[in-house]
């Protein structure tokens, strides 16, 4: 029988007609946007394929994450988004990484294929893009990252690779924000990557500032940092993306700064991860199609 948290599954359809069946884990995930883009484009390929959420939110017991590998893989899904809070959860149940997600501790793509879990991150080359294409004049020297968890990885790993020349990382937990600057100072070299011992002197010095924590969700509102330190001269990019206006975008807007919403970095993942799911290209400009024809009012 399945458990409470399973999507209904059609197991005759999830076995044939070269059905490709994948799901987004995580908690509080009722108004993703990320099935309307895999779905459409999908359809748009002829494939049939189907995206199903797998939200945590209301389970009651929690599963383990092994019995949530376990029996989505017996009930024919090829694959897995992960989001919050388990891209570092779930890496002890993979039997295998992508040199990607092995570097930057996290994963939000699974791919069930051959008797093996293969765990790979494309939020890394989702931000990434979304940077690249969205603010390509910021000013770099110096980047405040707030949020040193899964997401926090891929971005602070996209930015220095990108070209900022110093980031410095501000997290509740100090263990955690020490921890992500020493793996960047191992890979990109010294001096690019330091805890914000000082939350306001690191925002004084930064030209621009990145929330990579899930303040701002509808089910979590609010600023991730004061917004008196927020200033003009600074970019402001965010990778909630429900709401699409978050309040820390509005805020930097009201102030006259340069902002990246969190949906490119939305959209660039879901392409990658749709490739690694069916091992075809996938067209951006027909999944942002999908992205932004969403019913708005789903997301807040």
């Amino acid at each position: 029988m399945a458990m409470q948290w399973m999507p209904e599954v059609n197991g005759s359809d999830a076995d044939g007609g070269g059905r490709v069946l994948v799901g987004l884990l995580g908690h509080g995930i009722s108004a993703s946007r990320t099935p309307c883009m895999h779905i459409a484009e999908g359809q748009a390929q002829g494939l049939n394929y189907d995206y199903r959420l797998v939200d945590l939110a209301d389970s009651d017991p929690a599963p383990t994450m092994e019995e949530i590998i376990f029996e989505l893989e017996a009930a024919g899904f090829s694959g897995l988004n992960v989001t919050f809070p388990y891209k570092q959860v779930v890496i002890p149940h993979l039997t295998a990484l992508s040199d990607n997600a092995q570097a930057l501790g996290a994963v939000n793509t699974v791919v069930f294929r051959d008797g093996a879990r293969r765990g790979h991150n494309t939020d890394y080359w989702g931000f990434g893009e979304s940077f690249r294409r969205g603010l390509p004049d910021a000013k770099r020297d110096a980047v405040l990252l707030l949020g040193a968890g899964g997401a926090g990885g891929a971005v602070s790993a996209a930015l220095l690779g990108a070209g900022a020349e110093r980031l410095t990382i501000h997290d509740t937990s100090t263990v955690s924000a020490d921890r992500l600057a020493a793996a960047l100072r191992a890979r990109f070299g010294a001096g690019r990557a330091e805890v914000a011992s000082d939350l306001d002197a690191a925002a004084a010095e930064a030209d621009g500032i990145v929330n990579a924590t899930p303040v701002g969700m509808e089910k979590l509102p609010g600023l991730p940092l004061p917004a008196a330190l927020i200033e003009a001269r600074h970019w402001v990019a965010d990778i909630v993306y429900f709401p699409l206006e978050t309040e820390l975008l509005a805020t930097a807007r009201a102030k006259g700064c340069k902002v990246l919403p969190g949906s490119g970095m939305t959209l660039y993942q879901a392409v990658r991860a749709f490739e690694l799911f069916t091992g075809l290209p996938a067209d951006p400009t027909r999944m942002q199609a999908a992205f932004d024809s969403f019913n708005s009012e789903a997301v807040g």
